[in-house]
């Protein structure tokens, strides 16, 4: 049987891979933090919590159907994206657990030699969504990468959307045991498994996010990534 972890605002225990594979605190991460993300000017990046979403008229067009997103919650969603990516170019369902299996190692092979956005979508055995938006695609790194566009979100039930804040980039950072976004303080705004079984959640600097699931580590019953070819 898998053994739990709770993340604590003083301590803050991970499973052996993130400690023996990634280094959790951060000056740890900070050294590993060698590829220079796009990076915003400080102060000026929103965090947007129960986000007022720009005027302009969006839509997100998936080529296929969810099994976790419907059509409302992809309405509610789509105004947080770049503009440029909700001009009707459908997203194209890359890799999902019902058809892929549960495989951290597959979701990288699925996106091998791709460098497009991504939209990561969860449903946990609680019936709580949340995810990810990364405007590059998830892959294997020995350091963190990606843009300040990267955010974190979840349905709680409404929409609450949490963008970068501009004080790291930690932004997203993966090996075959791990994938991690957001970090700071020793703390992962998302991180999954391997097996990708099971994952967590917590505040974190880079997106001063709250918990995205009911608790601190969640099961993972339902996962698709979506991508905009």
């Amino acid at each position: 049987m898998r053994s739990q972890q709770t993340c604590l605002h003083s301590v803050v225990m991970y499973p052996a891979a993130v400690g023996q594979k990634t280094g959790c605190l951060e000056d740890d991460l900070a050294l590993e933090c060698v590829e220079t993300a796009v990076q915003e000017e400080l102060g000026q990046a929103d965090v947007a919590v129960m986000a007022s979403p720009p005027k302009e008229p969006s839509e997100l067009l998936l080529n296929g159907r969810s099994s976790i997103l419907k059509s409302g919650e992809m309405q509610q969603l789509a105004p947080h994206l770049p503009p440029r990516m909700t001009t009707g170019h459908p997203w194209s369902l890359l890799y999902c657990t019902a058809r892929n299996g549960f495989s951290l190692k597959t979701l990288y092979r699925s996106m091998t030699s791709l460098s497009c956005p991504v939209l990561l979508v969860i449903r946990d055995t609680n019936g709580q969504m949340f995810g990810a938006f990364s405007s590059t695609s998830i892959r294997v790194s020995s350091s963190f990468y990606g843009t300040g566009e990267t955010f974190l979100f979840s349905f709680s039930p409404e929409l609450k959307v949490f963008k970068w804040t501009g004080s790291n980039t930690f932004f997203m950072k993966g090996d075959a045991d791990l994938l991690v976004i957001g970090g700071g303080s020793g703390k992962f705004g998302l991180w999954l498994d391997g097996d990708l079984y099971r994952g967590g959640s917590c505040p974190c600097e880079t997106f001063n996010n709250e918990t995205l699931s009911h608790q601190e580590e969640f099961f993972i019953q339902d996962l698709e990534v979506w991508a905009l070819p």
